[in-house]
């Protein structure tokens, strides 16, 4: 009955999002308060409801409970506890239902500490967040039920795709999903905010609390996936443009433009039509990337469904949330808006830049994914877009955004002066052109154009941002001027992380290095000083797979550094061969060796790769999400903003 009370569970979920989404958006139209509040009681039963059901789910699965549809296909009884976990997220239903559950926990952390909006303000989103559930929720029920039981109920189950069980795919949708869908809390106060009517002075910060925490889990998110694929698919890249990976990247982008732009309107009172927009179609970028990786027009390792029909639903559902949220915005955004004076040269026109730039480069992106999807529906062609394209594009577009962010950090609101920032700036740049010729001459094997280039935007951007907080230092150290420092610092270490992620990917794109070698036992291949002897093949067995595992001593400068011991493994459920790759990771570079196919009786293949600073990319990254997470604005500082 366990997973009957689950189905069960997700059905009143549905109930109760329904009544969040209806009762407190009639309690504001009927001025009666006990309606509005109404919304923290369903916010509180709809997560209650979801996370029993998705236990129940997790249950089916460490039960080996193959009378269910979902676990039959996705786990056995050789899957390792951690992987049946990871299971219940693992294909397309699972993870839908840990998508609603993410939902539900975001509405309801709105409705707990929202305490400072007006009732009316925190009635209206917390109903639109109600909608997207109910949406949601009724897609599963409908197409997607992942309680759904067999009448022929097998002995052992199919397992879990080999490419997922791994411990960087058990936590990647978690975190993904937790930035993707905390996207739906800025959409519902952008919503809520059109409907009321006017710009509450709280708006701004807190909408930029949301979305700076979403933003942070999305950045992980992304990186995690990176990261799995450099190590886990045995090709040693780290980002291949595949439409999927696309689609998170796309509301990463809007969201960045978000959070700059929810800077201007919260500190200068400008721009609010804007984050409102922004703020749509950040959500929007989020479901077209659902329905991109759920609908059946991709075929990618990142994909979870091949119907159709489920694509339908999430391509109206879109439609629907996206296009209702668009008309009002049409409609209402005047009634928002305030206009501010600013100078050509200041804060807000760099910022505005830097936001023009960044849909620039979504729209780049957004093409280049959807374009080949569309003459393929068409039956016009069948188009291939990769990587050439989006770096001819793209990074001619990050060079101005770069030199933008180092200049943004010197501008003052309103107005600066040309004299007065080439006077203060002309260090950092003599400093940041040192760098990016000095770097190359002492440590990298030649002097290449675009490698000048992304090293000092890279150092430009790192040096901006620290003279910045050196200018900022406060001798003062009230509770107010402590937040202040803090957020400065999230700022800084925020932009640094960025530099970081730019110095990582100019020189592992520019100066890796892969080979494809023949080696028998004994034999051995050098990359400069590095010498890889390959040691022979031996094979394992483990729990539920069988490998073949080569051994590869490493050698630098003919001092013995360590073994490598890359894989193939046979998985005993579905007998498909994987690639883990052995991987001797510096902060400075990675030695990569993937084994590949018997040549003979005694020779493999194997690939063989340098990657100098390929670290940097996924430090960077975490920089950045810990940098955000630091620039949270107190709740001292949005109780001011309130009061104001």
């Amino acid at each position: 009955m366990i997973v009957e009370i689950g189905h069960f569970a997700l059905i009143l979920g549905l109930a109760f999002a329904l009544v969040l989404a209806t009762v407190p958006l009639l309690g504001v139209e009927k001025r009666q308060p006990l309606w509005m509040d109404v919304a923290r009681t369903a916010a509180i039963g709809q997560f209650a409801l979801l996370a029993l059901a998705f236990a129940c789910l997790i249950y089916a699965f460490v039960q080996d409970d193959f009378s269910v549809k979902y676990v039959a296909h996705n786990s056995n009884t050789q899957l390792p506890l951690i992987f049946k976990i990871s299971a219940t997220w693992g294909a397309h239903e699972g993870s839908l239902l840990l998508w609603a559950l993410i939902l539900t926990l975001w509405t309801l952390a709105a409705a707990l500490f929202a305490k400072q909006l007006p009732p009316t303000l925190k009635a209206r989103m917390l109903s639109v967040l109600g909608w997207v559930a109910a949406g949601f929720i009724l897609f599963i029920l409908l197409t997607s039920n992942p309680f759904e039981r067999l009448l022929d109920i097998p002995t052992e189950g199919r397992s879990l795709n080999p490419l997922l069980q791994d411990i960087g795919l058990a936590i990647h949708p978690p975190m993904l999903y937790m930035g993707y869908v905390g996207m739906a809390v800025a959409f519902a106060f952008a919503v809520a905010v059109l409907l009321e009517g006017k710009m509450e002075n709280a708006w701004a910060h807190w909408a930029q609390t949301w979305t700076l925490i979403a933003w942070a889990f999305l950045t992980l998110g992304i990186a995690l996936g990176s990261w799995w694929a450099y190590y886990e698919l045995g090709w040693g890249g780290w980002w291949f443009w595949d439409p999927v990976e696309n689609a998170s990247l796309l509301p990463w982008i809007v969201a960045t433009a978000l959070i700059h732009s929810l800077a201007i309107t919260a500190k200068r009172g400008s721009f609010q039509a804007w984050s409102l927009l922004l703020a749509i179609l950040t959500f929007g970028l989020s479901l077209l990337g659902t329905f991109l990786v759920r609908s059946g027009v991709l075929t990618s390792v990142h994909a979870f469904s091949s119907d159709p029909s489920r694509g339908v639903f999430i391509l109206v559902f879109l439609v629907v949330i996206v296009g209702a949220a668009l008309l009002l915005f049409s409609a209402r955004a005047h009634l928002v808006t305030q206009r501010r004076v600013f100078q050509p040269l200041s804060k807000e026109t760099l910022l505005l830049l830097n936001n023009v730039l960044l849909i620039a480069i979504m729209a780049t992106v957004l093409l280049g994914t959807l374009y080949p999807l569309i003459l393929d529906a068409l039956g016009i062609a069948k188009l291939s877009v990769g990587a050439p394209y989006f770096n001819s594009v793209i990074v001619p577009l990050t060079v101005p955004l770069a030199l933008l962010m180092g200049l943004g950090f010197a501008t003052h609101w309103r107005e600066s002066r040309a004299g007065g920032l080439l006077t203060q700036l002309w260090p950092v740049l003599l400093v940041s052109a040192l760098i990016a010729f000095i770097v190359p001459l002492l440590l990298l094997p030649d002097l290449q154009g675009w490698a000048l280039v992304g090293l000092f935007m890279s150092a430009w951007i790192a040096l901006s941002a620290l003279q910045w907080l050196w200018q900022n230092r406060a001798s003062k150290n009230s509770a107010g001027r402590v937040t202040e420092r803090r957020r400065i610092l999230g700022a800084v270490l925020a932009h640094t992380g960025f530099a970081v992620m730019l110095a990582g990917i100019t020189v592992t794109s520019l100066y890796s290095i892969e080979k494809d070698v023949r080696l028998a036992p004994e034999e051995s291949y050098s990359i400069g000083t590095t010498r890889f002897e390959f040691g022979g093949v031996i094979q394992k067995q483990e729990h539920n797979y069988l490998a073949s595992e080569g051994t590869v001593k490493v050698y630098v400068n003919d001092r013995w550094l360590t073994n490598l011991h890359p894989q193939k493994r046979t998985y005993l459920s579905q007998s498909m061969p994987m690639t883990e790759a052995g991987i001797d990771a510096q902060l400075s570079r990675d030695l990569f060796v993937a084994l590949g196919e018997k040549l003979d009786a005694q020779a493999w293949s194997l690939r063989i790769q340098y990657k100098p600073l390929i670290r940097w990319i996924w430090l960077g990254a975490i920089l950045m999400a810990l940098g955000a997470l630091l620039a949270l604005p107190s709740s001292r500082q949005r109780r001011q903003e309130v009061a104001e």
